[in-house]
């Protein structure tokens, strides 16, 4: 069963953002889909046993972004 984590993504501001951000987080291992929205600040990650919210967060800031998980 997969599991949906959410977080809230601030400074993405255009296509390009996303694709920065969505390369970071697809590489962390489980990750099965990342959906995300620099229109929203939205960003969705699909695993298969939920991902550590930290990892996930590193991997944005490493896209360069800031992010707070949504519970």
């Amino acid at each position: 069963m997969s599991v949906k984590s959410e977080y809230q993504v601030t400074g993405m501001t255009c296509g390009h953002c996303e694709m920065s951000v969505r390369e970071e987080v697809s590489q962390l291992a489980g990750v099965e889909q990342v959906d995300v929205s620099a229109a929203t600040g939205r960003l969705t990650v699909t695993s298969g046993q939920g991902t550590e919210d930290a990892k996930v967060l590193a991997a944005v800031q490493e896209a360069g972004y800031s992010a707070a998980a949504v519970s």
